[in-house]
């Protein structure tokens, strides 16, 4: 990690830890500037790239921030590109709409739903991307206009659906990257996270096993403990690499293999990762006023969200066959870069 990168990580570390995890201090993410950090320069925010951001996202995740982080990264991203002026305000995503968009004269208009949006009930503005003609277009949808429908996740975040109909929205045309292949780049915000809140839960078992005694001595002692921790501590490594080397990637172009590698690996190290949290930590992981929950719960939650195991499984498998196996090699390795 560069110098820069280091730096970011802590500052906003300190913050993240100055804070109690449901609390919103949201205007003092806002003061930093740390939602308009994949926002250009020429645009007002910090023009930085995916693997700055995803450092920044991996220290919420450790902490569980409680805030719509991710998403408004990405949101201010889309709408700046798109050239598209908004009033400052909370603001989260929708990938995968369902639903038309249509022209009523100079205006646009949406009918459909954005189903399970992070935050929906608390925030202004949801930014989505849908198809007009052949172009893709980044869409921002007004909260208030919606027949919203509360729903939460296994951790207790908002994952809301919203129903729109015939509402007026703003659209305007994006060929970046992340407006084409929104869903991925989602993915690769919440890979990040789930990096950070499993070191979290890691760091938890490990200092609670070598506090918890039994038979006399500390349970860290015991060597199935040991192994399991090892094993655990390996699952969240490969994890943590994932992420990164898909947020470097992302930073150089095209990352869309890498980012689907790297959500499918953070999906698998979660059941051995919480399963052994668990297991060290016996009844009281699981009471409410206990903190391993908030990272086990979120990680069961993110497992789902953004492309399930089954999901990227099967776009990597896609991946392969359209490449045939003569030229797979090449192309993971990098030899057969265009």
């Amino acid at each position: 990690m560069s110098d820069q990168r280091q730096l970011l990580a802590d500052s906003v570390t300190r913050l993240f830890e100055s804070h109690d995890r449901q609390h919103n201090f949201w205007d003092e993410i806002e003061a930093l500037g740390i939602a308009d950090l994949l926002v250009a320069e020429a645009h007002g925010g910090s023009g930085a790239d995916w693997d700055d951001a995803c450092a920044v996202l991996q220290a919420s995740g450790h902490r569980q921030v409680a805030l719509p982080l991710a998403e408004a990264m990405i949101a201010r991203m889309l709408t700046s590109n798109a050239g598209l002026q908004l009033p400052r305000s909370t603001i989260s995503i929708a990938p995968d709409a369902a639903g038309t968009l249509g022209r009523d004269g100079r205006s646009w208009k949406f009918s459909g739903v954005l189903q399970s949006v992070p935050w929906g009930r608390d925030v202004a503005r949801v930014v989505t991307t849908l198809s007009f003609e052949g172009q893709t277009q980044v869409v921002v949808l007004a909260v208030a206009d919606a027949n919203l429908h509360k729903r939460t996740n296994l951790a207790g975040e908002p994952r809301d659906d919203l129903h729109f109909e015939n509402t007026a929205v703003l659209a305007a045309q994006s060929s970046c990257r992340e407006a084409q292949h929104l869903f991925y780049y989602a993915a690769l915000a919440r890979t990040a996270q789930i990096a950070g809140a499993l070191q979290s839960a890691l760091e938890r078992s490990i200092a609670y096993a070598l506090e918890r005694k039994q038979f006399g001595r500390t349970i860290g002692q015991f060597q199935v403990v040991q192994q399991q921790l090892a094993l655990f501590g390996a699952e969240t490594a490969a994890a943590t690499c994932a992420s990164r080397s898909a947020a470097i990637a992302a930073s150089a172009g095209d990352a869309s293999f890498e980012i689907a590698a790297a959500k499918l690996r953070a999906n698998q190290a979660i059941g051995v990762a919480t399963a052994t949290a668990h297991q060290v930590h016996g009844a009281i992981g699981f009471t409410w006023e206990y903190a391993l929950r908030h990272a086990t719960q979120r990680l069961w939650s993110w497992r789902s969200e953004y492309g399930n195991d089954r999901y990227w499984s099967e776009q990597l498998g896609r991946t392969v066959i359209a490449r045939g196996a003569d030229d797979f090699w090449l192309y993971l390795t990098g030899a057969g870069a265009e």
